[in-house]
């Protein structure tokens, strides 16, 4: 069972903001730059670069700078935490349900 811990909670804090999401989801596609991340979210590089320390020093994306260009890519590694943890809670869930199911099925005979 993955535990919770504060790796788990530094990722979910990190894709609680809709605009960490959306730069998340962008970087699915491949690597960009910051401004080009920036570009479609309408907001300011400075402001962009917040999101974008949080969703590094949580781990899910990492950059590398090339001369002005810093480019960001997904750290495909840190979403098997969070894969994990989700496919447990999927596993407690689906075990309740069909404990309720035979009690429900139980009591119907």
């Amino acid at each position: 069972m993955v535990k919770y811990s504060d790796e788990l909670d530094a990722l979910f804090s990190a894709l609680a903001d809709p605009t960490r999401r959306r730069v998340i989801a962008r970087l699915g596609q491949g690597p960009a730059s910051v401004g080009e991340l920036a570009r479609p979210l309408s907001i300011s590089l400075p402001s962009l670069m917040k999101h974008v320390r949080s969703l590094e020093s949580s781990g899910l994306i990492r950059t590398e700078k090339s001369g002005r260009v810093r480019t960001c890519v997904l750290a495909q590694n840190r979403f098997h935490l969070l894969t994990g943890w989700l496919e447990e809670q999927r596993r407690i869930w689906e075990e309740s349900t069909d404990r309720l199911e035979q009690f429900v099925t139980k009591e119907e005979s």
